[in-house]
């Protein structure tokens, strides 16, 4: 579906060690294990906010994708992401500490993302956003469905721009494709221009 007069804005990508924005590399880090990527990605950038090292791994990848797409933003910007997982990550982890037989209890520090829509209130926080914000579960990713969602938040008003995409993390493999619908931009707000973008690792 093409909505006339909305535009992806820029879109950012971050899968198998690099990370890049409107189809540039901007991060490339050889580092095979998620953790020590994203942070040196967080170094790279010069990200200065401490609580990301606190956050689960889904938060610290949306996050990061944020990051460099939100320099300039609209405030009234809304957040609409979605994966597969949820938090399937994090809830291991979580269950693992309850079920821990040493009398250990589970630390808040993990209990607290074991929703999958904390990431978008770190990314708000960051941001400073009070928009509207939905994170939906799908199978794949599902462009029909955020591109409906985000024109009907830009028609009614309730946005002025839009903060798309997948977020997916789980079992130390991950995957993201974020993208900014706004009034003007570099392409079409396009199904079939989204779904090609997000093919193209």
């Amino acid at each position: 579906m093409n909505m006339p007069g909305h535009y992806i804005k820029s879109y950012c990508r971050i899968a198998n060690g690099e990370i890049s924005r409107n189809g540039k590399v901007l991060f490339s880090d050889a580092s095979e294990e998620f953790p020590a990527f994203i942070k040196a990605a967080y170094k790279y950038f010069e990200t200065d906010y401490s609580k990301f090292f606190k956050m689960d791994n889904l938060s610290k990848l949306a996050f990061m994708g944020a990051e460099v797409l939100l320099k300039d933003q609209e405030k009234n910007t809304a957040l609409v992401l979605s994966n597969k997982a949820s938090s399937l990550d994090t809830d291991r982890k979580h269950q693992a500490a309850i079920s821990d037989r040493s009398g250990a209890f589970a630390s808040p520090a993990v209990f607290v993302y074991t929703l999958p829509n904390i990431c978008m209130g770190e990314i708000s926080i960051r941001h400073k956003l009070y928009s509207e914000n939905s994170f939906f579960i799908f199978a794949e990713f599902n462009p029909h469905l955020l591109s409906d969602y985000a024109n009907d938040l830009l028609e009614t008003g309730k946005a002025d721009e839009v903060l798309c995409g997948w977020v997916e993390y789980d079992k130390g493999k991950y995957d993201a494709f974020l993208y900014v619908i706004a009034k003007k931009g570099l392409l079409p707000h396009d199904t079939g221009e989204l779904t090609k973008l997000y093919r193209t690792k």
